[in-house]
């Protein structure tokens, strides 16, 4: 499990992940391209992007084509965009190495961007943004962000904002990529069964001839506020969806290691202090929990529940008075030992594969080009203290950083306004 890292003659940089025990092989290709690179007019585009990667190359000129490809290799395949970067892989048994190398970087490399393939995505854009406004769940998180951060990228939907998806065009992709889409931030991982010398080679056959250019900056983010911010989406539902926020860190602190602890011990498993409170003493929600999101220029705690209407202010209040004990009297030694279990055993869960495995050290030097090996990941969780925990909790859960978000059928903040304080 431990990487080989290298960079071809063009800057590209390259890691490799062999685990012969392995059936399969991941290649992956992560660019630092997101919405964080994005500004107000063009925010979405790097989501767009993603798509049309899949709609022809001139070696493959139809959806069709490459989407048969990669099925008849018999892979699981897929994209996705985020805040700071895009991503694009492939996961095949590992005698199919080479063809899926070839597919992968095809479509990174040579898109076509045929207008009547731009023309048809813009719906299949559109109705993805739709669906996330049927989904409460996702909803609440999204206008939490906005609420947090305002009119700046962090504050942006990934999607991007309808009208900025049904004027783009053949020029904003050309342009877009060209600035993006360069060997200098480009990284490509091989995880799984392959040699290293195996991968090498795939890696200059196919990645030699990508675009050299000079690395374009994300946007900074402005973490300030100095009191409370509240939000709400009016719409008819069964339940009623909320979240709270406090503002934290980028991905690079140290103290992110504390955070997955506390985050665990508040709402982490059903286990924890939320779902005990509010789940099983309460019977308010189904879903209850808290989880921390940290990118490369902010972060932050979130808590979120769906609850019955009725029981809504009740269980805002329980959540709030639950921050407050923890933020005024610490966590437990037992809390403690629990959550560092409970992070350990999910973190191991999650690189029993070659696509794990490609995502996560492919992610770590797309955000930092640093790699923690997991055996060093465990340490650092096991090194957090006690008093690490209740100095972050005092850091974090303020009534300046609170932030709170809600849909359900609520036309006003009165009726949560005064609840919210800690």
């Amino acid at each position: 499990m431990n990487p080989n890292r290298f960079k071809l003659k063009n800057g590209l940089s390259v890691v490799v992940v062999p685990m012969r025990e392995s059936a399969s092989v991941t290649v992956a290709v992560l660019v630092q391209a997101g919405s964080a690179y994005e500004s107000k007019n063009n925010n979405g585009i790097s989501h767009f992007l993603e798509h049309m990667c899949f709609k022809g190359t001139p070696k493959r000129p139809s959806p069709f084509l490459i989407s048969s490809e990669f099925e008849n290799l018999g892979a699981s395949y897929n994209a996705f965009t985020s805040r700071d970067l895009t991503g694009y892989y492939g996961k095949v048994s590992f005698d199919h190495a080479e063809q899926i190398t070839d597919l992968i970087s095809d479509m990174y490399l040579n898109p076509l961007f045929k207008e009547e393939e731009i023309k048809k995505e813009k719906g299949v854009i559109i109705e993805e943004i739709n669906m996330y406004e049927d989904q409460p769940r996702a909803k609440v998180s999204q206008i939490l962000e906005k609420v947090m951060y305002g009119d700046q990228p962090a504050g942006w939907d990934v999607a991007g904002p309808k009208e900025n998806i049904l004027k783009m065009d053949k020029a904003d992709f050309f342009d877009y990529r060209k600035k993006h889409y360069i060997a200098q931030k480009t990284f490509v991982v091989f995880a799984g069964h392959i040699s290293v010398p195996e991968a090498k080679k795939l890696a200059v056959k196919y990645f030699s001839n990508i675009t050299v250019g000079s690395k374009i900056k994300s946007h900074p983010v402005s973490n300030k506020q100095n009191k409370p911010a509240t939000t709400f989406k009016f719409k008819e539902l069964d339940q009623t969806h909320f979240a709270l926020a406090f503002k934290a860190f980028s991905i690079f602190d140290e103290r992110r290691f504390s955070l997955a602890i506390l985050s665990d011990i508040i709402g982490g498993g059903m286990s924890s202090r939320l779902f005990q409170k509010i789940r099983e003493e309460l019977g308010a929600a189904y879903y209850v929990g808290a989880s921390s999101s940290l990118y490369a220029t902010h972060g932050y705690l979130e808590i979120f529940a769906g609850v019955n209407h009725k029981k809504f202010q009740e269980a805002a209040k329980a959540i709030i008075q639950e921050l407050k004990k923890v933020a005024l009297d610490g966590v437990t030694d037992d809390e403690i030992s629990r959550a560092k279990e409970h992070n350990i055993g999910n973190f191991m869960l999650s690189l029993e594969t070659s696509s794990d495995l490609a995502f996560y050290f492919g992610e770590q030097l797309v955000l930092s080009e640093k790699i923690l090996s997991p055996d060093q990941v465990v340490q650092k969780i096991k090194s957090v203290t006690k008093s690490d925990l209740a100095r972050l909790a005092r850091q974090i859960l303020q009534n300046k950083n609170l932030n709170f978000a809600i849909v359900g059928p609520y036309k006003s903040d009165k009726e949560f306004r005064g609840i919210l304080s800690l």
